[in-house]
């Protein structure tokens, strides 16, 4: 089981595994090992996780995302095969933990009177500053 928090679990069964050659360390062995791990899962299809969180991991990782539906995280971080399998699990269990994060609602505010001020401030200094960079007029 692939434990993200106390409520949701994945069972390991509803991944897909595939090694494929690694383009990371590995010097002659690089040619004869497959050592990257992919790691597929359908979120939808499980239905373990909520809908809302389902459109925040698609909106925050969309390049992760086929157009079936599938997930697809990678890792060739090492030369191990079993290590790449276990950075792509933590690699989703991350990607998960963000997007069950609710982001907080912006308050729009106004800006200050002092703010306004400065601001107008700066660009009259900003103007006059440019102005004298000209050539005086003579005529």
């Amino acid at each position: 089981m692939l434990e993200i928090n106390a409520e949701i679990r994945i069972p390991l069964s509803e991944f897909e595994w595939t090694f494929v050659r690694s383009s990371g360390p590995g010097g002659q062995n690089v040619n004869k090992v497959s050592s990257k791990a992919q790691l597929r899962w359908n979120p939808s299809k499980s239905g373990i996780l909520p809908t809302p969180v389902l459109e925040r991991l698609a909106a925050k990782h969309p390049s992760c995302w086929t157009l079936e539906g599938e997930m697809i995280v990678s890792s060739q971080r090492t030369r191990d095969a079993l290590k790449n399998r276990e950075d792509c699990l933590d690699k989703l269990r991350m990607m998960i933990l963000a997007a069950l994060k609710v982001p907080k609602r912006r308050i729009p505010t106004k800006p200050t009177k002092g703010s306004i001020v400065r601001r107008l401030e700066t660009k009259s200094r900003n103007a006059q500053k440019k102005q004298d960079r000209k050539k005086p007029d003579l005529g």
